[in-house]
């Protein structure tokens, strides 16, 4: 008697509906029936209305602080786990607190790691994210960790603009190895920042290492949070002579001013994946979805096929 492998089932934690909903349809399915109970004191409950014993679930959702939006993922990955799952796909667009991957001074967490154990006791048989902070944080799991990268979004669109003297640019050291490889793809230079900070958030001094003189320039980062390091090397490039900057960065964070900030800067543009939803739309912010991207990935997960060809870099 053959034994036939039933569809998984995809469901969502609040804040990332709005995506998980073009992930299902771009995967062909609907989403699974999940309810939240609150309580009068900000605490709360997610149940699953449908039987998913021995099934493939997949749970979609972003864990950029507020802590809620994580703690929403490990109850859903408990839940799964207690209702007998076989399969649970924690599919993590976002993977926040990466910021903090290592002790950069004494007395302090990796949150990184602790929020990695977390997801494995929590339940999570695979994870599923893109664009690390740092990718050594995949050594942070002992399960298997799908690490994609939006360059397969961002490559295509770069592509289109048919930008002449294009220059590729890393608004700060860290980020220099993923400058290089869009600039190896792109087959264009790179120039790089350097900055000192006074403390979180806040750029003391920054220097430009390399020439952008008549050059469009494409600012390349991971995140954006306060937009303080985009908006202040764009407006150092557009000093230096630069035709023209714009930045792709995956995770729109865009805290506290941000919004104002972009739309103070030299930059022309800022191309964003939805990974995160927006808090407001920006003349100067372009969306790319990530949701086929996803869907494409999950289904060959769920096939058991190779997802190596979503690698461009």
């Amino acid at each position: 008697m053959s034994y036939q492998v039933p569809e998984p089932k995809i469901f969502t934690c609040t804040q990332s509906a709005k995506l998980s909903e073009k992930i299902a349809e771009s995967f062909g399915s609907n989403l699974g029936n999940v309810i939240f109970s609150r309580y009068s004191d900000g605490e709360f409950q997610p149940s699953f209305e449908e039987s998913i014993r021995g099934m493939r679930v997949f749970i979609i959702g972003s864990t950029n602080p507020s802590s809620e939006n994580l703690m929403e993922m490990l109850l859903m990955l408990d839940a799964a786990k207690r209702a007998s799952a076989r399969h649970i796909t924690a599919v993590m667009p976002y993977f926040g607190w990466a910021r903090q991957d290592r002790k950069d001074k004494p007395r302090v967490p990796i949150a990184a790691k602790l929020v990695a154990k977390m997801l494995e006791a929590a339940g999570a048989t695979r994870i599923i994210t893109m664009d690390l902070h740092a990718d050594q944080i995949q050594g942070f799991f002992e399960k298997p960790v799908d690490h994609l990268f939006a360059s397969t979004l961002f490559l295509p669109y770069l592509n289109s603009l048919n930008l002449n003297d294009l220059t590729i640019a890393s608004p700060d050291m860290g980020g220099s190895k993923r400058a290089y490889a869009y600039s190896k793809a792109l087959g264009c230079d790179v120039v790089i920042c350097y900055k000192q900070r006074a403390k979180a958030n806040v750029i003391s001094h920054m220097e430009l290492i390399g020439d952008v003189d008549g050059k469009n320039v494409v600012l390349v980062d991971d995140m954006v949070d306060t937009a303080g390091t985009l908006t202040k090397a764009a407006d150092l490039m557009m000093a230096r002579g630069a035709a023209s900057v714009r930045a792709i960065t995956t995770h729109a964070l865009l805290s506290g001013d941000a919004y104002e900030k972009i739309e103070k800067s030299q930059l022309s543009e800022l191309i964003v994946t939805d990974s995160i939803p927006l808090k407001k739309e920006s003349k100067k912010i372009r969306v790319i979805s990530c949701a086929e991207l996803f869907a494409d990935v999950m289904h060959r997960v769920h096939h058991n096929t190779s997802i190596s060809s979503k690698f461009l870099m």
